[in-house]
């Protein structure tokens, strides 16, 4: 008798093809794939979710995309702390979210900033060498800053809201040099409008 398929060999490719569906399943999709970490082999197969999960981060609405946010925020938090995963995966997808062509995924971007930092700090060494974890650092800075003085209003919001949490995972030398300066920057997270400067 063989062993039955993992759900992430059929369910995942299911869920990939269903990413067009209404906005309230898309909302159930974003709020469910989260806790299908454990569903899927756990964190060493987590990464399985983050591509459904980057597009639901994508989408026009605003639900769906904060649902899937907190569910991308779980999956980045059970991979394993391997360096290559950082490097590979997380920066790249952030990246790609930070530097989307709408402002849907730029707002999505900013929500995972933290997560991305503190997985990169949670790295050893002997998986993700000391340059290597400087670098995406200075990379997950080097776009937030850009998404602190973006065009678009509601992605300044974003950035405003979710700066303080980036903060709290950076380094004393780096919060001082990149990021308080940022603080100074942007309107508190509550103003109804972001004004541009």
């Amino acid at each position: 008798a063989r062993a039955p398929e993992p759900p992430r060999d059929e369910l995942v490719p299911f869920l990939n093809e269903s990413l067009d569906d209404e906005d309230e399943v898309l909302l159930a999709m974003a709020g469910e794939l989260g806790k299908l970490v454990p569903l899927v082999g756990g964190g060493e197969h987590a990464r399985c979710l983050l591509a459904p999960l980057e597009q639901l981060a994508a989408v026009e609405e605003t639900l769906v995309r904060d649902k899937a946010v907190e569910s991308l925020s779980l999956v980045v938090d059970a991979l394993p702390h391997g360096g290559n995963r950082c490097e590979q995966l997380l920066v790249p997808l952030v990246a790609r979210l930070a530097g989307g062509e709408w402002f849907t995924s730029r707002t999505s971007a900013c929500g995972l900033f933290a997560v991305t930092y503190r997985k990169v700090n949670a790295a050893p060494t002997s998986a993700l060498p000391k340059d290597k974890a400087d670098e995406a650092r200075r990379t997950l800075r080097k776009l937030f800053a850009e998404l602190c003085a973006d065009t678009t209003p509601m992605v300044r919001r974003a950035a405003a809201r979710n700066l303080g949490k980036l903060a709290l995972e950076c380094g004393k030398a780096d919060l001082k040099r990149d990021v308080m300066p940022l603080f100074e920057r942007l309107p508190p997270p509550h103003h109804a409008t972001a004004r541009g400067r």
